[in-house]
C-alpha cells in the first residue's frame, strides 16, 4: 500500500515537469523560427533592386523597306539607262541580308552602277539587349557598344578637351634685299605686266573622320580612301554609325569612279550618307 501511495505521487510531478519542458520548446522554437524570418526578410530585402526598365525598340523595321521609304536612294545611287523600269525597282527594292534573329539583327544592300561609276551602300539594324538588368539597361549596353565602335575607329569619346598650350613664336627670318632688275628682253611683256601663269584647278575640300553632334543620341562618320594606284581609280567609302536607344544604326556608302586618277569629293559623298542617315533616324523616332 505504501508503494502505490508514493506512485501516486511521483507521477504528477514528472507530468509537470515534461509539460513545462514541452512549453520551453515551443518558446524556442517561436523564437528561432522569427529569427529565420527576419533573416531571411533582411536578405531578400537587401537584394530586391529594382530592375532597369528595357530599351525604347522591342523589335526592328526592315531595313530595304525603311531605307527605301526615304526617297533618298535615288540620288544615292546611279541606274544605267539599259535597265528596264522593272530592273530599276529591283535595284533600289535591295537585297537584305541572311539573319537569324530578326528582331536582333538585320541589314540589307545595293548596288548601282553607271558608264562613269559604280556605287555600293549598306543599311544594318542591331537591337542592343542587357541580360543583367541588375547592373545596366538596354540603352546603357548600347552605349557601351557604341564607345567600343568609336574606338575601333580611332575617334575620341566627345567631351571636354584640355585647353592646348600655344606654341613658341617663331623668330621672323631676316628680309632677303631686293633683286637688281634685269635689263627687258626684246619680245618680253614690260615689267608692269608678268606673265600670266596657268590657272591652277583650286583642290577640292576633304572632310574627315570626326563625331557627328547633330545626329540622333550618339553618332560618328568614318572617311577613307583606298590606295591610289597607276592603273585604277580610288574609291572613297563613307562609314556612318549612330545610336538611338537601344539600337546601333551602320550605314556604308562608297563610290568607285570608271576612270583612272578620278578621286570621288568627300563633301558629296559625306552628305549623300548623312542624308539617309538623317532620314532613318526620324524613321526611329516615329
Amino acid at each position: 500500500m505504501q508503494r502505490k501511495a508514493v506512485r501516486r505521487r511521483v507521477l504528477p510531478g514528472i507530468a509537470m515537469l515534461t509539460a513545462l519542458a514541452a512549453g520551453a520548446a515551443g518558446l524556442t522554437g517561436c523564437t528561432s523560427g522569427s529569427e529565420g524570418r527576419s533573416t531571411s526578410d533582411s536578405k531578400a530585402g537587401g537584394s530586391s533592386a529594382a530592375p532597369a526598365q528595357p530599351g525604347k525598340y522591342r523589335s526592328l523595321p526592315a531595313p530595304c523597306r525603311a531605307a527605301a521609304d526615304s526617297k533618298k536612294l535615288k540620288g544615292m545611287l546611279p541606274a544605267g539607262d539599259s535597265l528596264t523600269p522593272e530592273q530599276r525597282d529591283q535595284m533600289y527594292a535591295g537585297v537584305a541580308d541572311a539573319s537569324y534573329d530578326g528582331d536582333r539583327h538585320v541589314g540589307c544592300r545595293w548596288s548601282g552602277q553607271s558608264p562613269e561609276e559604280t556605287r555600293l551602300l549598306s543599311v544594318g539594324f542591331e537591337r542592343v539587349v542587357s541580360y543583367d538588368r541588375t547592373t545596366a539597361s538596354d540603352d546603357d549596353k548600347a552605349k557601351q557598344v557604341y564607345v567600343r565602335r568609336l574606338t575601333d575607329a580611332k575617334l575620341p569619346f566627345p567631351g571636354p578637351t584640355a585647353s592646348p598650350t600655344p606654341a613658341a613664336p617663331t623668330p621672323a627670318a631676316p628680309t632677303p634685299a631686293a633683286p637688281t632688275p634685269a635689263a627687258p628682253v626684246q619680245g618680253a611683256p614690260a615689267s608692269g605686266t608678268p606673265a600670266s601663269p596657268a590657272a591652277s584647278p583650286s583642290a577640292p575640300v576633304e572632310l574627315g573622320s570626326r563625331v557627328l553632334e547633330d545626329l540622333a543620341s550618339d553618332a560618328f562618320l568614318e572617311d577613307k580612301l583606298s590606295p591610289a594606284g597607276a592603273s585604277a581609280a580610288q574609291s572613297r567609302t563613307v562609314r556612318i554609325v549612330f545610336r538611338t536607344s537601344n539600337v546601333i544604326v551602320t550605314i556604308e556608302y562608297s563610290v568607285q569612279p570608271a576612270l583612272p586618277g578620278t578621286v570621288p569629293p568627300s563633301t558629296e559623298t559625306q552628305a549623300k550618307a548623312r542624308q539617309l542617315a538623317q532620314a532613318l533616324a526620324e524613321r526611329f523616332s516615329e
